[in-house]
């Protein structure tokens, strides 16, 4: 069994394929995101990293682990471009989450946005990893607009609720030439063990981890269950026969056949 399977974005290579979203962070799922779920990547709201006179996200973020900040909150294009280079003049490096979300009830993703603001920070020096709604055609125009990788949803934000586009999401780890990352909606380690079948490069997830009712348990399972998932999509899958049955072994057959 080979150990060193790697993935690389932007240049830069990691070992762990969780990505902690910290939408709704606290200090004790950043611990046990690192701790227990092994997580290398943690997204930051820019408007979040001082959000208490006595308290920033950024002093309990561990040295060695990857800013990611998001624009979450821009509505167009020329919002999250704003939001990105607010975050890279504060210190956070060039890595940026593509976050533009008009809806405000289903808060899905303005795709046609998301790449228009993906060209412009790929043409700066970004390492620009977008939200979309999964999509063949704007992850390929995301790829030409100079994403470093694709980040489709699996079901709306915060809902828990798996692998909703989950035939879409395999086009594109068919079809795309770059690490797909599947964030927003999966719910459990189970889901997240599916996409990594599928072929996906890593798994972003907040909401399951944020409530659980044991943190650093769910952390755990989560690590362990892409971990399988990988290794199974490493191993090559068993096939899946159309219909009827095949023995496993001759001698389970019927004794006169």
């Amino acid at each position: 069994m080979q150990t060193n399977d790697t993935f690389t974005i932007g240049g830069h290579t990691f070992t762990s394929r969780f990505i902690l979203g910290s939408g709704k962070y606290s200090l004790s799922l950043i611990e046990a995101a690192v701790q227990y779920a092994k997580a290398q990547i943690i997204t930051l709201a820019v408007r979040r990293a001082n959000t208490k006179e006595q308290e920033n996200i950024l002093d309990y973020i561990p040295k060695g682990v990857t800013l990611l900040p998001n624009t979450s909150g821009a509505r167009t294009a020329a919002e999250a471009v704003r939001i990105a280079r607010l975050a890279r003049e504060l210190g956070c490096g060039d890595f940026v989450k593509i976050e533009i979300m008009r809806d405000s009830k289903y808060l899905l993703p303005d795709n046609a946005e998301t790449v228009r603001a993906t060209e412009t920070l790929a043409n700066e020096g970004f390492v620009v990893m977008p939200y979309m709604y999964p999509d063949l055609n704007t992850a390929r125009d995301l790829v030409n607009a100079g994403a470093a990788a694709v980040m489709p949803l699996a079901s709306p934000i915060g809902s828990n609720k798996g692998l909703a586009t989950r035939e879409f999401i395999q086009i594109l780890i068919d079809e795309i030439d770059l690490p797909i990352i599947v964030d927003a909606g999966i719910g459990r380690p189970s889901q997240a063990c599916e996409a990594m079948e599928m072929g996906a490069a890593a798994i972003m997830a907040n909401t399951a981890l944020a409530t659980a009712g044991d943190l650093p348990l769910m952390a755990g399972a989560f690590c362990r269950a892409i971990e399988a998932g990988r290794m199974a999509y490493r191993s090559g899958l068993g096939r899946v026969l159309k219909r009827g049955a095949a023995a496993s072994d001759p001698l389970t057959g019927f004794l006169h056949d």
